[in-house]
């Protein structure tokens, strides 16, 4: 197994981010939006497509959040 690979990275970053779990975010997308995202599922290493109340869909990098909210 090669060890380098984008796709054993991205196991090992996103396995603090579960798809359906809700986030807090650290930068809104428009100043209208909730300051919580709901991550529907990953598309790179360090992006998910997101669902924000009063906004939509978005791409947020795993940066913008702020870990799982309990």
């Amino acid at each position: 197994m090669d060890w380098s690979t984008d796709e054993f990275d991205i196991k090992i970053d996103q396995q603090h981010f579960q798809a359906n779990t809700w986030v807090k975010l650290l930068e809104l997308p428009n100043p209208y939006s909730f300051d919580e995202a709901l991550l529907l599922c990953p598309i790179s290493q360090y992006e998910w497509i997101a669902w924000i109340p009063d906004h939509g869909e978005a791409v947020v990098t795993t940066g913008q959040v702020n870990g799982h909210l309990s």
